[in-house]
């Protein structure tokens, strides 16, 4: 079996009340965002400044690395203030290059027939996340959006995870980390949710659809989410 086939004895739907699940390169295409920080935005920086959009390109990647892992990494507001362009502005310019991946609604509509919560647990800023909403009608499926910024600390991060369970069962009438399901994109997110003891962990192989799938060995991994569906 390859590292990108679903091993179905470990996902047990019989056990699982609630779904927590990313955005970007989850649900969302995460083309949107790798076209957005490596092609956009570095044109539109460079058009302000006077260089190539190489030029632009280097100069920000090397921005972008001193931040990477931390939830600056994710705000709008702080690449406002550090590149002196409005960001949300920018990307609600883009915003027509974003889009599910190929089926994510499909997924999305099984569960809630099937009567399971779904939870969008995301790093995206209020501003990113507002704006793929209002394209996506993302939010028409969800039972909760929760956005770590409201947490001060990121998903991959061990403190995320008590911090999401206490607003669940505050907010959200309550939360077991024992009949769950979590699918990431992110490694690093997945290794915290399972030190934290989500039940069920899955991995997402090929996060932006026109790069070709990665190969997962710690994690059982799926290229689409209709690969989970029962």
């Amino acid at each position: 079996m390859s590292a990108t086939s679903l091993q179905l004895p470990q996902l047990d739907w019989d056990r699982i009340h609630t779904v927590l699940l990313d955005m970007d390169g989850t649900l969302l295409d995460l083309r949107f965002d790798n076209y957005f920080w490596l092609e956009f935005l570095p044109q539109r920086y460079g058009e302000a400044r006077g260089m190539t959009s190489q030029q632009a390109q280097q100069e920000l990647q090397s921005r972008f690395a001193t931040y990477q892992g931390t939830l600056q990494w994710y705000c709008t507001d702080h690449w406002s203030r550090e590149l002196a362009l409005n960001i949300a502005t920018l990307k609600h310019e883009a915003r027509e290059h974003i889009r599910f991946l190929p089926g994510a609604q499909r997924f999305l509509t099984t569960v809630q027939q099937m009567g399971r919560r779904l939870i969008l647990a995301t790093n995206a800023h209020f501003d990113s996340l507002a704006i793929k909403a209002q394209h996506t009608g993302l939010e028409q499926y969800l039972d909760a959006v929760v956005s770590s910024h409201s947490f001060g600390v990121p998903k991959e991060h061990a403190p995320f995870w008590p911090a999401l369970e206490q607003h669940l069962r505050t907010h959200h009438a309550g939360f077991d980390r024992h009949t769950s399901l979590f699918v990431d994109d992110s490694l690093s997110v997945l290794r915290a949710a399972r030190e934290f003891g989500i039940a069920q962990i899955i991995a997402i192989a090929q996060p932006d659809s026109t790069q070709p799938a990665r190969k997962i060995d710690e994690f059982t991994a799926v290229n689409q989410l209709v690969e989970l569906l029962p």
